[in-house]
């Protein structure tokens, strides 16, 4: 009896001692943290490598162990590429190393961008996602000598629109390494956090954002810094009583009621301030209306509202930003659909300003929202106009998704926008506004203008930017049509497959430009 009451004893023991085991290593596996670092390639050594100022400070802790794996791992690591070690400190269990080019990639003038940003964004993306893949759900990252770069590359990198489904992405944590620019990676994670809105709203199916559903998100977004923004969310009897025709004709066909968004952030100290104007096309779905869309594809149509999204992603970052200028956005939101009240080709209809519009393609409907608001942007005296919208799939055809199309009647205007989108890496090229393409839109048959081009296949995306042109009394306007840069493949190796959010961060950058300028 005594000896079968010892050997339950001790199984009992050994039982309690597995459970405990098992239990400490699930919290283990929870609480485990990764670790990002960057090396450099050596100028003028090939297959040398240069560790930042954080690896080498790591490596001192190993004693040279880490320089060491570096070297009989493989071969030397390029611009992007990472590689896992595992077990070699207590504290990281998994330490990610990515490959940041040479220490000598800056500007470079044929590509318009910092290479050197590039790069960095691209590596700390590359092994952010590496760590998630393996679960990890707290990663510490190298500054990599530019820590606003590497939190961009590392925010923008991780996100995934998996809202609406039962399995997710692991959610990871982030935050910088051995490094005292605390100011530049929180920088950094606001401007990528701004971006990730745009592509949160844009990736989001139809009938979760609606018009009105869009509007209270931004409404959401903003409500953390009610002391400098103002908000108004304007109804369809609003937009009737502003004469918006061109507006309410594409309105008009969807069961869903249109909102005019106007969002007003006062962040100068001089209330005075002349105000940018940023306006953007809201169309939540674009099924072309009653001239109706071919259906592969049409689903991407979602985010035909990419322009309202990327302009007030932009003032909620520099809401976020307490960016000291004042700036106005303004979104013409509704949806393009066909119905028996829907407006037919060859309907003539009059804008805000009294001009009368020949709707001969209602898929051509973005210029037409963007009428109307930039005759109402006018009345606030802008200091500048910029509007952004998936205006044209020609955009597309020119420029694919290597840059936003910028059409500008500003060379100061121009300027702007190029350097800040040299920083962000997210480039515009400029286009041509021509009289040769005003010359198309103006010789209409029954109206002022034809909503589309006379030779309605050649110059698509100049002929639109003209069409709006004679909606703009400023001096100082910009239309940067996004078309080509809506989506991602693997084009920007920091971003998901998906919707892009682009240009959102040179919007918050020019935003960020114009303020430090006055």
């Amino acid at each position: 009896m005594t000896m079968l009451l010892l050997r339950r004893t001790v199984q009992a023991a050994v039982r309690t001692k597995h459970c405990r085991s098992f239990s400490a290593s699930q919290t283990h596996l929870n609480e485990r943290k990764g670790l990002v670092l960057g090396v450099f390639e050596k100028d003028g050594e090939e297959g040398g490598l240069h560790l930042t100022e954080a690896a080498a400070g790591f490596d001192q802790t190993l004693s040279g162990k880490l320089s060491e794996l570096l070297k009989i791992s493989g071969p030397a690591l390029k611009t992007g590429k990472s590689r896992i070690f595992y077990g070699i400190h207590k504290d990281f269990p998994c330490v990610a190393v990515v490959g940041l080019g040479k220490t000598s990639a800056g500007v470079c003038g044929s590509e318009n961008w910092d290479t050197s940003k590039e790069n960095i964004r691209q590596a700390v993306s590359a092994g952010c996602r590496l760590l998630q893949d393996l679960e990890v759900k707290h990663v510490e990252v190298d500054g990599c000598g530019d820590a606003q770069s590497a939190a961009e590359g590392a925010a923008l990198g991780l996100f995934q629109y998996d809202q609406l489904k039962s399995k997710k992405k692991t959610k990871v944590t982030t935050q910088l390494h051995r490094s005292a620019d605390s100011v530049g990676w929180q920088k950094g994670v606001v401007y990528a956090e701004g971006q990730n809105l745009a592509r949160l709203l844009m990736e989001a199916p139809a009938n979760h954002i609606t018009p009105t559903a869009f509007a209270n998100t931004i409404e959401e977004k903003l409500a953390l810094h009610a002391e400098r923004v103002t908000i108004n969310k304007r109804s369809q009897a609003w937009i009737e009583e502003q004469q918006m025709g061109a507006f309410l004709s594409v309105s008009k066909g969807s069961e869903e009621p249109p909102v005019f968004l106007e969002l007003h952030y006062n962040g100068s100290p001089d209330s005075k301030q002349a105000p940018l104007l940023l306006v953007g096309k809201g169309i939540t779905f674009d099924s072309g209306g009653i001239s109706l869309k071919p259906s592969p594809s049409m689903d991407a149509m979602r985010a035909d509202m990419g322009g309202a999204a990327t302009v007030c992603a932009s003032i909620v970052t520099a809401a976020a930003l307490k960016l000291p200028v004042n700036i106005i956005g303004l979104a013409p939101l509704c949806e393009n659909m066909p119905s028996g009240k829907a407006t037919k080709p060859g309907d003539v209809v009059m804008a805000r300003n009294g001009k009368t519009i020949q709707v001969d393609n209602t898929d051509a409907e973005g210029r037409l929202v963007l009428a109307d608001a930039l005759c109402y942007g006018h009345s606030f005296n802008p200091r500048a106009i910029v509007n952004v919208a998936t205006l044209t799939g020609a955009m597309d055809v020119a420029l694919g998704s290597a840059a936003t199309g910028v059409f500008t009647n500003s060379d100061w205007l121009w300027e702007q926008l190029h350097k800040a989108s040299v920083v962000t890496g997210d480039r515009v090229w400029r286009m041509p506004l021509f009289q040769h393409y005003t010359r198309q839109v103006t010789d209409s048959q029954l109206a002022d203008l034809n909503n589309i081009g006379k030779y309605s296949r050649s110059g698509g995306a100049c002929t639109a930017a003209a069409f709006l042109r004679e909606f703009v009394t400023a001096p100082h306007w910009a239309h940067l049509d996004i078309a080509g840069v809506m989506s991602n493949k693997d084009e920007v190796p920091y971003l998901r497959k998906g919707m892009s959010g682009r240009p959102t961060r040179t919007l918050v950058e020019f935003a960020a430009g114009l303020a430090h300028d006055g």
